[in-house]
């Protein structure tokens, strides 16, 4: 049994950023794996349900909320480490092997961080990180799906909160800037899906504040 962890939602400006960890022999993943970016939307909640339905696979996800990513004291790298360790805690059993997508510039770092921290949740594991993982190893690719399909499913969730369309959350995603705009014209503060520090962010709020200074 090997395990596989990676995270999806690292740099939107609106909602969490979540990991997903699997558990499994690679003979009993399903055909057509690969890094969640390169599938359907459709393929991908496919391939998720499989995952999960599959009685000898283990799946799990963890989510960090815009709040903890903004707080002052932590960094990407620092939560991506907390994201997998959490999602890998849940699935994987003492001296397995994990394979995750490195979610900083130094794998081997990465790697070290992701065997502590999992370490402190009481499993030793052997962890290997690389760049790029979801794209050569399937079970990455797993967890990779699931981190997504996941991330997505919050996404809707938020999106029903509002009055206006949210899109991606992505900063490049004209809705998502609109979205923002809209809310800050309307309420004068972003709304609690948003990473405040993001500069997408910010530059909602400024813009909305020289619009107000306009005015006057």
């Amino acid at each position: 049994m090997t395990v596989g962890a990676d995270e999806a939602g690292k740099g939107p400006a609106l909602g969490p950023m979540v990991a997903g960890a699997v558990r499994a022999d690679p003979d009993d993943l399903p055909e057509g794996l690969a890094d969640s970016k390169q599938l359907t939307e459709t393929r991908r909640e496919e391939l998720a349900a499989e995952l999960r339905d599959n009685p000898d696979i283990s799946v799990a996800t963890a989510a960090i909320p815009p709040e903890r990513i903004d707080a002052p004291d932590t960094d990407m790298n620092s939560l991506g480490v907390a994201a997998q360790a959490e999602a890998v805690a849940v699935v994987a059993e003492e001296n397995e092997a994990v394979i995750a997508d490195a979610a900083d510039t130094d794998e081997a770092r990465f790697a070290r961080r992701l065997r502590e921290a999992v370490a402190e949740a009481g499993i030793e594991v052997d962890v290997t990180a690389e760049h790029g993982a979801d794209e050569t190893h399937a079970i990455v690719s797993a967890a990779s799906v699931v981190a997504k399909v996941e991330r997505d499913r919050r996404m809707v969730e938020i999106d029903g909160q509002y009055d206006h369309d949210v899109g991606s959350g992505y900063p490049s995603d004209p809705t998502t800037r609109a979205f923002l705009a809209d809310y800050v014209a309307e309420y004068g503060e972003l709304p609690a899906c948003a990473r405040a520090t993001w500069s997408t962010c910010e530059d909602a709020l400024a813009a909305a504040e020289q619009s107000g200074l306009g005015e006057f």
